[in-house]
């Protein structure tokens, strides 16, 4: 059986206090193995992004662990948090969230040059990504040049670029249409395949749910059968 890549043990998000307390998260415990595609699905404010939030480390937790390969991610400082998010994790979000006066190989090769990847290294491994999600005409473009389908493809490129340990993705067909969708789904699991990466996805789409290996519901901020 493959190693665990995340395992979130007894995790609770608890916003505010007193009479305003809300549990987002209700004591999560979930374990993701390396090579798995695992869709996260519920109703809108079940708590499926204060999970990916939670669970990546972009936010705290209120009590629990939870461990990417290993380390306790919010065991660590600020800062040795985000390094570790830069060099072990990807995210690909609805929004794309590219730069748009970058290019499309700018915005891939950012993560390896945070992670202190030379220029020229970082600039050839961002070509070779984009190419092969079929990308390879479109390095010079930028965000407003392309597609939504294309942009989402630019996302997942620098998602993946850094070879994380697992990639992290919030409703990554939200803003497509039909066929954009089938084709990052597509995608997503070719990439799963094709370079055995670990991979969450939130989303609301059943046909990207039913891509996956499994199927994780969430209900009041629990995982329900």
């Amino acid at each position: 059986m493959a190693e665990s890549v995340v395992v979130g043990e007894d995790v609770w998000k608890v916003y505010g206090k007193g009479d305003t307390e809300v549990d987002a998260l209700r004591g999560l415990s979930v374990e993701i193995r390396r090579g798995e595609m695992v869709a996260v699905m519920g109703p809108s404010g079940c708590g499926k992004t204060t999970f990916l939030n939670c669970f990546s480390g972009l936010d705290s937790v209120s009590r629990g662990r939870v461990l990417v390969g290993g380390v306790d991610v919010h065991a660590m400082p600020d800062a040795q948090r985000s390094e570790f998010r830069a060099k072990q994790t990807g995210f690909v979000f609805q929004a794309y969230n590219l730069l748009p006066v970058l290019s499309a190989v700018e915005n891939v090769e950012m993560p390896l040059l945070i992670a202190g990847a030379r220029s020229k290294d970082a600039r050839r491994r961002a070509s070779e990504m984009l190419g092969e999600l079929g990308l390879g005409d479109r390095l010079d473009h930028r965000p407003s040049e392309l597609s939504g389908g294309q942009q989402q493809r630019v996302s997942l490129a620098r998602a993946l670029v850094a070879r994380p340990a697992i990639v992290w993705a919030d409703e990554p067909t939200g803003n497509l249409d039909d066929e954009g969708s089938r084709q990052v789904t597509s995608l997503l699991r070719t990439l799963n395949h094709d370079f055995g990466q670990t991979m969450v996805v939130v989303t609301h789409d059943s046909e990207v749910a039913g891509a996956c290996d499994r199927i994780l519901k969430m209900r009041d901020g629990r995982f329900h059968p």
